[in-house]
C-alpha cells in the first residue's frame, strides 16, 4: 500500500499555518482540528517547518507561558522529513520510526498536498496483515 492509497481514503485536506502565526493561535488550531501537528508553509505551499504538540510542551517547560506569544517559526522543526505519494507504508514507517516523529507531510512537486500520521500508517498496516492472514487461511482451507 502506498501513501497515495492512504490519502485517497483519508483525504488530502491539510491544516497549515504561516511562520509568523503566534504559537497561541497554533495551539488553538491544534485543538480546533483535534490534530497533533501543523505544517508551516509559505504562501505558495512550500514547506518551511512543522510544529507539534511536543514542540509546544517543550517550549512551555523551558520558557513558560511567554512562549505562546512567540511566532511559530521560533518553535517549529525546520528540517522536515517528507514523503511522496509513491512511498509505501513500510517506507513511511521506517522514516517515522527512525526520526521518532508521528506526522509526515506529503509533497508533490515540492508543495504540500497532505499529511499522514503514525495512526494512519498503523491502521493500514494492520489491514494489510489481516488481509494476508485471511488469504493464507483461505489457501490452507482449500488445500
Amino acid at each position: 500500500m502506498t501513501v497515495r492509497a492512504i490519502l485517497s481514503e483519508k483525504g488530502y485536506d491539510v491544516v497549515a499555518l504561516r511562520p509568523d502565526v503566534i504559537v497561541r493561535d497554533a495551539v488553538a488550531t491544534l485543538n480546533k482540528h483535534r490534530i497533533g501537528a501543523i505544517v508551516v508553509t509559505d504562501d505558495s505551499s512550500l514547506i518551511k517547518g512543522i510544529i507539534s504538540e511536543r514542540d509546544v510542551v517543550r517550549a512551555l517547560a523551558e520558557d513558560g507561558a511567554k512562549c505562546l506569544d512567540r511566532p511559530v517559526s521560533a518553535l517549529m522543526t525546520a528540517n522536515v522529513k517528507v514523503c511522496s505519494e509513491n512511498h509505501t507504508v513500510n517506507e513511511v514507517m521506517e522514516i517515522m520510526t527512525r526520526g521518532r516523529f508521528r506526522h509526515l507531510p506529503v509533497e508533490r512537486d515540492g508543495k504540500l498536498i497532505g499529511v499522514i500520521s503514525i495512526g494512519d500508517v498503523v491502521k493500514r498496516r494492520i489491514e494489510e496483515v489481516q488481509r494476508e492472514a485471511e488469504a493464507i487461511r483461505s489457501y490452507i482451507a482449500s488445500a
